[in-house]
């Protein structure tokens, strides 16, 4: 295939709904990792048209995961005098404890949205007066990219620019999903564009441990609906193995060049999710070697005290335990325009993708609404 509209070709999404209620011969419980997916599940309704299958929507937002903690940190060092905080712009309206970036923006604050991190070496580079910051958020997708702007600064010798790091890794989180009691994902579908970077040796520990199926998936319906008949495919045959569905894009070992800046540049650490909670060697953070470029040793601004929003079911959201529409606030006092948690603000929440996809509360029981 050379062209994205035959990856939503009706036919070829008909003959693969049709294979799947031919190959299945049970109920299965599925979940797909990553936000994307979960957008396009939600948003082409295919979740509704599958034969005895449910999908579990999964942790795969970075946005979502991204700790308040660390919100909270960006937000007192954005208020710095001398301070340009950059930041993708779906960071920017992410609820903290007490208000968001995008308001201390309204209030004078500096914050700047960027489309890389390399930006944020460049700004650090215009203005060598000024102390500028990059939040640094997302799965190993974007760990390259933040890892090369911290090697560039270090060429240029640049002291006044640093990187607030919050990177989540796949695997873990997957590992505690699979281990939580009461777990119910029989198999999993697995992010493409994190397994571009990082291949996929790492999830063949995960298959054999849990016995679970692990489909390496892409974005469109197709994949998505390719990558769901192959994980069926192997529950019914009782075969747990990690497979790719998405070979146009990821290889067995990944990106060798990015993995090796990825490794230059950050360590394993424990990490905390928003939400879920702390998840063993979940994280990275920079290496002792570029130590000098952690904003969160730079500025000092230590632990802070963190509060969720008590109607926000955020965490039991991202871990498939609730759904959106088991949330009493959801699309009445928690919409994209009034978001009380950041699975409604970010572009790969499962929040934001129910309302986007028209997906309302049922009513209560006795008519109530």
């Amino acid at each position: 295939m050379k062209y994205l509209d035959e990856y939503r070709d009706p036919e070829l999404a008909r003959a693969l709904l049709a294979e799947l209620r031919r190959v299945t011969t049970r109920a299965w419980t599925l979940m797909e990792v990553c936000g994307g997916q979960t957008h396009t599940i939600v948003r082409q309704g295919i979740d509704e048209l599958l034969p005895g299958i449910r999908m579990i929507h999964g942790p795969g937002c970075p946005v979502c995961v991204t700790p308040l903690e660390i919100l909270d940190q960006a937000m007192a060092i954005a208020q710095r005098p001398g301070t340009i905080l950059t930041s993708f712009g779906d960071m920017l309206r992410v609820p903290g404890s007490r208000t968001d970036l995008l308001a201390l923006r309204a209030r004078g604050a500096d914050v700047r949205v960027v489309y890389s991190p390399m930006d944020a070496v460049t700004l650090a580079r215009r203005h060598p007066d000024r102390q500028v910051v990059f939040l640094a958020v997302g799965f190993e997708t974007t760990a390259p990219a933040n890892a090369m702007a911290v090697l560039h600064a270090a060429t240029l010798g640049l002291t006044n620019f640093s990187v607030l790091v919050s990177h989540v890794l796949v695997p873990p989180a997957m590992e505690a999903v699979l281990s939580a009691p009461g777990c119910e994902v029989q198999g999993f579908l697995a992010a493409g564009h994190v397994c571009a970077v990082m291949g996929w040796t790492e999830y063949e520990p995960l298959a054999a441990r849990h016995r679970v199926p692990i489909v390496v998936t892409g974005f469109e319906p197709l994949d998505l609906l390719e990558g769901i008949l192959m994980t069926v495919r192997q529950l019914e045959e009782g075969r747990y193995e990690v497979e790719n569905q998405y070979a146009r894009a990821v290889r067995r070992d990944g990106n060798t060049a990015a993995r090796d800046a990825i490794a230059r540049v950050f360590h394993v650490t424990d990490r905390v999710w928003r939400g879920i909670g702390a998840i063993p060697a979940s994280g990275l953070a920079l290496t002792e070697e570029f130590a000098a470029f952690d904003a969160g040793r730079r500025f000092d601004v230590g632990r802070l005290v963190v509060r969720e929003h008590p109607a926000c079911l955020a965490g039991q959201i991202l871990t498939g335990a609730r759904t959106p529409t088991d949330c009493t606030a959801y699309a009445t006092a928690c919409t994209p325009r009034t978001p009380l948690g950041a699975p409604m603000v970010s572009a790969e929440g499962t929040c934001a993708a129910y309302y986007t996809a028209g997906r309302r509360r049922p009513p209560r029981s006795g008519g109530a609404s």
